[in-house]
This record gives C-alpha cells, sequence and structure tokens, in this order.
C-alpha cells in the first residue's frame, strides 16, 4: 500500500504539494471545507476529507487536520504557506502523534518566528542587523522605552509585532505622538492576529532592496542556498513581484549575502526548507530581516533558475533523506518572474472580488512559462479566502526576453468575471524603471501611473480575440 501524506492547505499551493507527492509515489489527501467543495485541489488528490462547513476556522484547526491525517492513514502533512504553516503548536501537535511534518522542527518554527529570539540567535552569530529594541514592556513603561529608542536612532521607525510575518503586524512610526498612539493598537492587533500582544521596534531602512535567499538543509548537516530572489516591489509590505536573482549589479555582494544566509541557517539549527530575507540600503548595507520558516509563494521563480524542485527536496528532507546535491551543483541560469494574478480591482485599493463567476478563463503558455493555479472557467470565486487565482511565472536567459515573455503571457490572459491585477501588471511591464531593472521598496508609491489603464478596453480586446479564435478553430478544425 502506499503511503500517504496529507496536504493542510487549499488553493493553487495545495495543487503545487499533491502534484511533487504523487510524483514521489505517494497518495495525496486533500483537506477542504464546504466553501471549497468546488476546488480543484480536492478533484486531483487520491482522496479528500472534508473538515467542516468553516470559513477559515476548520483549515486552522489543529484538532481536526490532525484527525483528518489519522483517519485516512496517512504519515505525514505538508501545511504549504499561510494557515498554520509557521504555527509551532501544529509542528509539535504532529511530533507527538508520529505524524511527520514537513517542515521544520517545532522549536526552530517557535525561535525564528519570534522575532526578538530571532534577532538575538543572528547577533550572537555576527549576522548584519538593523538597529532593534527588545520586546517592549507592558503599559507606560513601554512607552517610555520606545520614545528613548527613538530619540536615540531617529525616526522613521518600524513598530512591529513579535510574533508577525508576512508583512502582517508592521506599522511605520513618524513622530512620538503617533509612537504613543499606535504602541496600544498594535498589542491589541497582534494579540488578534497571532495570539500575542507583544510588539519591538526596529530602524527604518530608507527605500532599500528586499533581497532573500532561498535555502535547504538537511538533518546530515548539509545547507546549501540556490541563490537570490529580489521582492522588492511591494505594496503595505505585501510582495506583488518576485524576481531571481536579484538585479543588483554587485555579485560580491549577492555572494557574501548568500553566504550569510547559510551561516543564519547554521545558526539556528535549520532544517528543511526555508528563507533568510535581507535588506540592502542605497550605499548596499545590508540586514538580516527574519527567516521564514515554510515554503514561499515566490519558491517558483528560484526553481526556474536552478532547475531544483524545492517541494520534492522538503518532502525527502522530512522523510530522512539527505540532499541528492551539493552547493557546486547549484547553477543559476537567466531571470525568472513571478507575477501573482488577484481576483481583485488593483484601482478600488486592491479590492477583493469575491463571489464573481469566472466566464471566460483563457491562460496563456508556450517556452519558458509556468502557470501554478486552481481556477477554471465556471468557478466561482469564495469571497472568504485568498484573492490568489493564479501565478504567471517566466523564465528567460536573459532579462530582457525575461520582461519581453511577461509582457507577451499578460496580454494573451483573459479572465473575464472578476477584476483582476492583469492589467495592473501589464502596465508595471511596460514601466521604464521596470525595464531597466531599477526598482526598490518604494516601487508603487514612485509610479503611480501604473494604476491608470483602461480596464474595459483592454478586457473587451481579449474576449475579442479569444471569440475570434473560437470562430477560427470551427472553421478551420485541423489548425495547429
Amino acid at each position: 500500500m502506499k503511503k500517504k501524506i496529507l496536504v493542510a492547505n487549499r488553493g493553487e499551493i495545495a495543487i503545487r504539494l499533491i502534484r511533487a507527492i504523487q510524483e514521489l509515489g505517494f497518495d495525496a489527501v486533500a483537506v477542504y471545507e464546504t466553501p471549497d467543495e468546488m476546488s480543484r485541489h480536492i478533484r486531483i488528490a487520491d482522496e479528500a476529507v472534508l473538515l467542516g462547513d468553516g470559513p477559515r476556522c476548520d483549515y486552522l484547526n489543529i484538532e481536526k487536520i490532525v484527525a483528518a491525517a489519522k483517519k485516512s492513514g496517512a504519515c505525514a502533512i505538508h501545511p504549504g504557506y499561510g494557515f498554520l504553516a509557521e504555527n509551532p503548536f501544529f509542528a509539535k501537535a504532529c511530533e507527538e502523534t508520529d505524524l511527520i511534518f514537513i517542515g521544520p522542527n517545532s522549536k526552530i518554527i517557535s525561535d525564528l518566528g519570534n522575532k526578538v529570539i530571532a534577532r538575538q540567535i543572528m547577533a550572537d552569530a555576527g549576522i548584519p542587523m538593523v538597529p532593534g529594541s527588545q520586546n517592549l514592556k507592558q503599559g507606560r513603561e513601554g512607552i517610555t522605552e520606545a520614545l528613548e529608542f527613538a530619540a536615540t536612532y531617529g525616526y522613521p521607525i518600524m513598530l512591529k509585532a513579535t510574533s508577525g510575518g508576512g508583512g502582517r503586524g508592521i506599522r511605520r512610526i513618524e513622530t512620538d505622538e503617533e509612537m504613543v498612539e499606535q504602541i496600544p493598537v498594535a498589542r491589541s492587533e497582534a494579540l488578534a492576529a497571532f495570539n500575542d500582544d507583544s510588539v519591538y521596534l526596529e530602524k527604518v531602512v530608507i527605500n532599500p532592496k528586499h533581497v532573500e535567499v532561498q535555502i535547504l538543509a538537511d538533518s546530515f548537516g548539509n545547507t546549501v542556498h540556490l541563490g537570490t530572489r529580489d521582492c522588492s516591489i511591494q505594496r503595505r509590505n505585501q510582495k506583488l513581484i518576485e524576481i531571481a536573482p536579484s538585479m543588483i549589479k554587485n555579485q560580491p555582494l549577492l555572494d557574501e549575502i548568500c553566504d550569510t544566509a547559510v551561516k543564519a541557517a547554521k545558526a539556528s539549527n535549520y532544517l528543511n526548507a526555508g528563507t533568510v530575507e535581507f535588506l540592502i540600503d542605497k550605499d548596499q548595507n545590508y540586514y538580516f530581516m527574519e527567516i521564514n520558516t515554510r515554503v514561499q509563494v515566490e519558491h517558483t521563480v528560484t526553481e526556474m533558475i536552478t532547475g531544483i524542485d524545492i517541494v520534492r527536496n522538503q518532502i525527502n528532507i522530512a522523510f530522512g533523506k539527505p540532499l541528492s546535491f551539493t552547493q557546486d551543483n547549484v547553477n543559476v541560469r537567466g531571470h525568472a518572474i513571478e507575477v501573482r494574478i488577484n481576483a481583485e480591482d488593483p484601482k478600488n485599493d486592491f479590492m477583493p472580488e469575491g463571489e464573481k463567476k469566472v466566464s471566460v478563463y483563457r491562460s496563456t503558455g508556450g517556452f519558458g512559462v509556468r502557470l501554478d493555479g486552481f481556477v477554471y472557467q465556471g468557478y466561482i470565486i469564495p469571497e472568504v479566502y485568498d484573492s490568489l487565482l493564479v501565478k504567471l511565472t517566466v523564465h528567460g536567459f536573459t532579462w530582457d526576453e525575461t520582461v519581453g515573455r511577461l509582457k507577451r503571457c499578460l496580454q494573451n490572459f483573459a479572465i473575464r468575471g472578476p477584476k483582476t491585477t492583469i492589467p495592473f501588471y501589464e502596465n508595471i511591464a511596460r514601466e521604464k524603471d521596470f525595464v531597466n531593472g531599477d526598482f526598490d521598496t518604494s516601487f508603487i508609491e514612485t509610479h503611480p501611473h501604473i494604476f491608470l489603464y483602461d480596464e474595459d478596453a483592454s478586457e473587451v480586446g481579449k474576449l475579442a480575440r479569444f471569440i475570434a479564435e473560437i470562430h477560427y478553430r470551427r472553421e478551420n478544425p485541423f489548425a495547429k
């Protein structure tokens, strides 16, 4: 009988995990809530278990997911990203019930999920970091500490949730008045989001580049990096476009950052796949940010430039196998770009377009193109989940080739029903600074014209091409 692995997630990442699981010869067990009963991930899995009516609460229910794994006979659980992926209590529950958790162990997740502990580990290892505080004390003492930190380092300052992640629990503070006002608000939000109201401070790096390094570490002491990614194009600390490798034209600096990422992983006794994130200032000084203890949304760009299947390696490492390659075997070829096609209206503060039916879905393809998605024509987008529909990743030998491929793919992509981020990305792909590889975390704010597009005209044009192709196929059934 085949061994089974349960996928504790939904949407495109669940499909990505199921494919890797099946390719390795395991059966894949999907879980779902009632609003997801028409989702593709439960159709392609070998079996599926209904967790409950949800929404969202059952995907977050550790007891229900562990019970589903036991009921199905699964020997392992892959959490993907989001939901419970960085929850140490989930990893601990797996460890206590003899389920293999495909990711780092609970102690690593706990230590690195606490940003203050993570900073201390890196400081002890001599890794450069942005000046920051310990956890602020409660009440007036904490506010006094914060004001003293601001007096020492100057504004602007980032107020961060200690247990935060994924761009959540972060706010930029510009004055003493804002500091006094925002600390209790931040504590309340952190408690609601992470069940931990601890907060701390970091000095802001003005308009940095956001560069991260993919790492893999097995239980035999082998730790390798898979090069860099640039995630600088963001909105409110949420990544919009991911690029590999970084476009910084200073290879010795990037090599040093990659070596530092491996050093950081070893200092934290890291195991499995993870991402070490850095900020780089205008003087090309770099600073440790955090380690994400999961597979990233943007792992696809790294897979495209290295040819290494990160999810496959995650599973093999979790089952006690050593890495099948060394650092010398990792070769970066060309460039890759990923865009997240969401059911959102960029012109309306990226408002989600839930409960809309996808009346037309015509994807793109061709050489150097990868699609990770779960949407299909006729699918009704649930209002209660993330708005991501499909990730479009393109690869090319040169940056110019890659950008040209991205433009072509976006122009040929047609989704009718919900508004999407496609025309927004089309504008970015035509923007001169993007084409020149010149961008940092201020890109969205400093290029407001990328929001100026005629969505109706764009969609009508795509729909017209789509209808024209249907008529052509009817009249020329054997045409290639």
